[in-house]
């Protein structure tokens, strides 16, 4: 059964445009964070490869989104990873975390400078513990899209990512990526893992600075 509207034009009004407050199972993630004890474990030509990588993801609320009459809250969001051994950039990402209280859907979008995107999606509640979110290569809904070497060299099958939350604040997550690599007969899992602290608090979205500023 079709679950949309036959109105896909009309945009929802009335709608908040406090962010923050609205952004259900994602509120936990807005602010800027660190973690210092970041386990990747890659594939290299003579086995996999462990490192230890520090990490800092800001993130921070974006004004309301609609397709239509869908209303989206969301977070955008910045990686960047580097190892203490080297001031290289080890890794960086790019994107969105999207919420749609109508529905519990959750969305990233990622970005990397490598040639490859992905929109990974999933469902939640709105004060629910953990998040997961999947993408799966050929999906046409939350799907995966690399460049011609990826394809030839690290084929992507499946990306799937586990946020916790933790008591104290803190966050963890677990992110699978099934690649298929050149040369090997087993698909290898690259597995990163990290638990953040935040170190700053998120700014608010700009629609609702513009809507505080004005008097009551």
């Amino acid at each position: 059964m079709n679950p949309f509207p036959d109105d896909i034009f009309t945009e929802p009004e009335d709608v908040d445009p406090d962010t923050l407050a609205n952004l259900g199972p994602l509120t936990r993630l807005a602010g800027i964070w660190e973690g210092r004890k970041g386990i990747d474990l890659n594939p290299k030509a003579d086995g996999p490869e462990r490192r230890v990588y520090l990490e800092r993801i800001e993130m921070q609320p974006i004004d309301p989104q609609a397709n239509g009459p869908q209303l989206l809250y969301g977070l955008r969001y910045h990686v960047h990873i580097n190892t203490e051994e080297e001031d290289i950039t080890f890794h960086d990402q790019v994107g969105y975390w999207l919420w749609e209280p109508a529905t519990g859907l959750i969305m990233q979008t990622l970005a990397i400078p490598r040639g490859q995107v992905a929109l990974a999606g999933g469902q939640a509640n709105p004060d629910g513990s953990s998040l997961v979110v999947r993408a799966k290569r050929g999906d046409t809904e939350y799907g995966i899209a690399s460049t011609a070497f990826l394809e030839y060299a690290f084929h992507t099958d499946s990306y799937e990512l586990t946020v916790t939350f933790n008591a104290d604040g803190s966050w963890s997550y677990v992110s699978d990526t099934m690649l298929a690599v050149r040369g090997q007969a087993e698909p290898f899992r690259h597995r990163d893992r990290n638990t953040l602290t935040k170190v700053a608090d998120p700014t608010p979205n700009p629609l609702a600075l513009i809507a505080a500023s004005k008097p009551a």
